[in-house]
């Protein structure tokens, strides 16, 4: 019967609970959550996954000059700059030209790896700056302060910022004490609106990626804007912004403003090429990297197929996955994959690596080949390090890329119309042949040709992003958007600056 029932869920794109009877099961499958919460919850009941850290060699044996401790001869650099920042919480800025302090809860389901809840903690950590105190609050009750899945949970109390994991009744309880000025909302569960609600605060919706508007209710959204408790709604792209309003045409437009991710500087400290590629094994080899979980959405099992065509004819390129596991089931499937290869020994599936830059140092070119995604923060922080990337039609591809060759190439989406990439599609075709792979194939066969020129571009297209993605002016996008949710006046407008073909 379960055999039966996962069978159901993969095809109709559905979820299941444990301990619930058949019946319910098929309603379940009728109403449409998303068909990948059912192999998660069978992966919990087997042994964990084993794989191998960011920094274990590709090639070889480490340089004995860096064998104790790592390619930077240090512990992992962005835990140092935040062990530094633990003992100077980022200061309260009173009286500065943002205005009078204001309390901001942040709300998210859990702060572990993942590019939206880097965008919460730099928020919480970097809000202050501009008179806001912050806390967050985590809606699954057993987010913990402990190894991987608390890493940011532990970085954030550390530096000053109150964290919370809690239930509805306990987030409501500590609500009412901490009392938020707004809310600020990012893939949080329905009930944190309606404590919002309750407690006549006002609230803000971030829309990272397509998942947020799949299946949703949008009803409580327009009931909210009447009710002045949903202040407004922020797309992380232009393309998200039009789908929430294709999913909700009685909302009103003006509530929904458009601001792209920056980049955090934090996360990508200077690393010694030379010496990162040396403790890696890696001499004069091509090295692709791309940075994200191992998950259907991230399509590495297209990724995998794709690099088999390259690696055909480019014996000296290898690709590196580094990323957390959060379903299993499929991080097995890409195992498999990668161990029927030919090239299997140039294809390295690793852990996630919390700073990027030390990997990012060492590579020669970026690849990110998802179904869908929302403002992608990988290929943002490949190209703030000089790196050039090849990425698939997803929401936030032409505005980080453009039509611009020195920035690399945005290639056609796995399903081939990016508009019908879901959750539901992109499970049914995540094994089967992509539309994209002979032009994925053909990209990054011009990155590999092209490397000694991308090489000698790497500072300026280093510089260029920089600006470009600057985590100052996305600081001060999301405080004006809070400070006018909490003080009662319309949102200001926010879109996205535009990309030229020539940058």
């Amino acid at each position: 019967m379960l055999v039966k029932v996962v069978t159901a869920a993969r095809t109709t794109g559905k979820a299941i609970r444990p301990g619930v009877t058949a019946r319910r099961v098929m309603r379940l499958l009728h109403l449409g959550t998303a068909w990948h919460q059912c192999a998660m919850w069978i992966d919990r009941r087997r042994p964990a996954v084993q794989i191998d850290g960011w920094s274990a060699p590709l090639i070889g044996l480490p340089g004995s000059a860096l064998a104790r401790n790592g390619p930077a001869g240090t512990a992992d650099a962005r835990q140092q700059a935040r062990a530094t920042e633990a003992g100077r919480p980022m200061p309260i800025a009173p009286g500065n030209d943002a205005g009078p302090v204001l309390r901001c809860l942040l709300v998210t389901p859990k702060l572990n790896a993942g590019g939206m809840q880097e965008v919460v903690a730099f928020l919480a950590r970097r809000l202050p700056s501009r008179s806001w105190q912050t806390a967050v609050l985590c809606t699954s009750p057993d987010t913990v302060v402990d190894g991987q899945r608390g890493g940011l949970a532990q970085t954030l109390r550390s530096a000053g910022v109150e964290v919370l994991a809690a239930d509805a009744r306990q987030a409501s309880e500590w609500a009412q004490r901490w009392r938020p000025d707004v809310m600020s909302a990012h893939g949080a569960p329905a009930w944190a609106f309606n404590l919002a609600a309750r407690l006549s605060v006002p609230y803000v919706d971030n829309l990272h990626n397509l998942n947020g508007l799949v299946g949703r209710n949008w009803r409580w959204h327009t009931e909210g804007v009447r009710s002045g408790d949903l202040a407004s709604v922020v797309a992380v792209s232009e393309l998200l912004r039009r789908q929430q309003l294709a999913c909700s045409p009685a909302f009103p437009p003006e509530r929904i403003v458009t601001i792209p991710n920056g980049v955090d500087s934090d996360r990508l400290a200077p690393h010694d090429r030379d010496a990162v590629r040396d403790w890696l094994g890696i001499t004069d080899q091509y090295l692709f990297v791309s940075l994200g979980r191992y998950c259907m959405q991230k399509n590495y099992y297209g990724l995998i197929t794709a690099f088999g065509e390259v690696a055909r004819s480019r014996p000296e390129v290898h690709l590196l996955i580094a990323g957390r596991i959060s379903e299993p089931v499929y991080y097995r499937r890409v195992l498999q994959l990668r161990d029927s290869m030919p090239c299997r020994d140039r294809i390295h599936l690793r852990d996630n690596i919390d700073a990027p830059g030390q990997l990012l140092a060492a590579a020669d070119g970026f690849v990110l080949d998802s179904f869908f995604e929302g403002w992608p923060l990988a290929s943002m922080e490949a190209l703030c390090t000089g790196l050039p990337v090849v990425m698939t039609d997803v929401s936030g591809a032409r505005e980080q890329i453009g039509a611009e060759p020195a920035r690399g190439y945005v290639v056609a989406n796995p399903l081939g119309d990016p508009l019908r990439a879901d959750w539901s599609s992109s499970a049914a075709a995540q094994y089967r042949p992509h539309a994209n792979r002979a032009e994925l194939v053909a990209a990054m066969t011009l990155l590999v040709a092209d490397r000694d020129d991308y090489l000698r571009n790497r500072d300026a297209l280093a510089a260029e992003s920089a600006v470009r993605f600057s985590a100052a002016s996305w600081l001060a996008r999301h405080d004006a958007v809070l400070r006018a949710a909490a003080t009662g006046v319309s949102p200001p407008e926010t879109q996205i600056p535009a990309v030229s073909a020539a940058g």
